[in-house]
């Protein structure tokens, strides 16, 4: 006897919600302070966009030894929907089903959403909250993640990659945020190659979770996340917010927005920012705030390596990707920390179409053994590197100090910077006038009859003839110097001729970015 319809549907009905889980399963997840992978779904898209993939997937075998078992779905949610008005994929692993862990067609459920996005130019966000590999499944679980890291390579620099940290993260799980161009991650979440347990057993080191792998130790000392939340809402408000200064793919521009800000605004108050004594530290996000639209920026590693500041903003509505001396903070040299940021940073807004702003004011790479041992040459070279292979438009100002290689590796003319404009205070020299003086003159005024007046007479013909602006802007080295009130409006006209460039390289496989 053929069945009705409405049999049909109830079967469809009765399946799907197994997929969905039960009452008992979402509080399981609520005490632990996290929200559902469909709860963050909805929060993360446009209300009512998204659309399910592979709801009912099934793993090869729906129960495992220890009498454990799988449902629809398999531990992970996938599809697509609208994310401020644009298609975006999604994955999101569902921590009540066998702890998240990933199988064989949970692996391949996301590696079809990551090829789908990888398809059809939209951006892929994979939300990260499981135990791990699947013990149960053996080497299928490794082979998945394998496919899953041989995705994320293929998607590299054409569609941005997401992934934001919900939960646990640990063992070679870890390897798929690494390989994406964002990370995001909560106050409760933790990456660890290696857990406690382990930690103890061979190194004899007793350490949490928390301390081993958690989200402030990986937003403050390893630099792996780049974004730290509080809770689950607030993380997926932030990438919401990072979605509107990305494009969807490299081959689109990032999203205008009409400015409301006055193109033609004077800053002022920058000449009360920026101390013209070069010693005297100051807070470059203020220049940033008085500079660009509205005063917005969305910064990106604000915990990591502090000496440089990078971020989002925009300029007559146009996106920029900004890299920014900050001299608080170890006066603003450049150390392996700040030279692995900035090469990234810069890295991925030239695969996606986003022009850089550079904000110089640098006396040069930190000193001492620890940066030596650390590799800061290599490390160095990746900024050198990144900056040379960017072809995005590349606008610099040096507001202050622009001393030695610190000079030649941010956005020179030498790396083909396109606009490179300096206040009237900047100094731009191998070195400080009063060091120079010391190497160039120290006999002369070790016998002086007052060697203390003599050095201050060298230290100012010193500035005079070098150390000072004009000296690069008569070799043609800047394009001009310009009154600090005057840096909004001229970066803007630079900005909107710049992005007429057309810039290829010379034909090869691929460079090697130094290790």
């Amino acid at each position: 006897m053929a069945r009705s319809m409405d049999e049909y549907i109830e079967q469809l009905r009765s399946l799907r919600a197994d997929a969905y889980g039960s009452a008992k399963d979402i509080e399981t997840q609520h005490r632990k302070g996290r929200l559902t992978a469909r709860e963050r779904i909805d929060i993360l898209f446009d209300p009512n966009t998204f659309t399910e993939i592979d709801t009912l997937v099934l793993p090869r075998f729906e129960s495992y030894m220890g009498g454990k078992s799988s449902r629809h779905g398999d531990g992970v949610v996938t599809g697509f929907g609208l994310i401020n008005g644009r298609h975006v994929f999604v994955a999101a692993q569902d921590a009540t089903v066998m702890g998240g862990s990933l199988g064989e067609m949970h692996a391949n459920k996301i590696v079809k959403a990551m090829k789908m996005a990888l398809t059809y130019g939209c951006p892929f966000i994979a939300i990260n909250d499981s135990g791990g590999a699947r013990i149960q499944e053996g080497v299928d679980s490794l082979g998945g993640y394998a496919r899953l890291f041989d995705a994320n390579c293929e998607a590299s620099g054409v569609i941005p990659q997401i992934s934001v940290i919900m939960g646990p993260c640990a063992g070679g799980a870890v390897y798929s945020p690494a390989l994406t161009d964002f990370v995001f991650m909560t106050e409760n979440s933790y990456m660890f190659i290696t857990g406690p347990d382990v930690v103890k057993a061979v190194m004899q080191e007793d350490v949490s979770q928390e301390e081993l792998g958690g989200g402030l130790v990986h937003s403050q000392a390893s630099g792996v996340s780049h974004f730290l939340a509080k809770d689950d809402r607030e993380c997926l408000s932030l990438v919401r917010e990072l979605l509107r200064y990305i494009p969807s793919n490299n081959q689109n521009d990032p999203p205008y927005v009409p400015p409301l800000d006055d193109r033609d605004r004077r800053c002022p108050e920058l000449e009360r920012i920026v101390p013209t004594d070069p010693n005297k530290p100051y807070e470059v996000r203020e220049v940033i705030a008085s500079i660009f639209d509205d005063g917005r920026f969305f910064e990106v590693h604000q915990l990591w390596a502090e000496n440089m500041v990078v971020g989002f903003a925009r300029l007559n509505g146009w996106v920029v990707g900004i890299v920014a001396n900050q001299p608080r903070v170890l006066a603003g040299t450049i150390d392996i920390k700040a030279s692995i940021k900035a090469a990234h940073f810069i890295r991925m807004c030239d695969a996606f179409n986003i022009p850089i702003v550079t904000l110089q004011d640098v006396p040069g790479f930190l000193p001492g053994t620890a940066q030596e041992y650390g590799g800061i040459i290599r490390n160095g070279a990746r900024m050198i590197y990144a900056y040379s292979e960017a072809t995005v438009p590349k606008l610099m100002i040096i507001l202050r100090k622009s001393y030695g290689g610190a000079y030649c590796v941010m956005s020179s003319k030498g790396l083909r910077g396109d606009l490179i404009y300096a206040w009237p205070n900047a100094e731009i020299a191998v070195m400080g006038a009063a060091g120079a003086v010391n190497v160039l003159f120290r006999r002369e005024v070790m016998s002086a009859d007052d060697p203390d007046a003599r050095r201050q007479e060298l230290v100012d013909d010193y500035e005079r003839k070098f150390n000072n602006p004009y000296v690069a802007a008569s070799r043609g080295l800047i394009d001009d110097v310009i009154e600090p009130r005057d840096t909004r409006r001229i970066l803007i006209a630079g900005l909107e001729v710049s992005l007429l460039k057309r810039e290829r390289h010379v034909p090869k496989k691929h460079g090697l970015s130094p290790a």
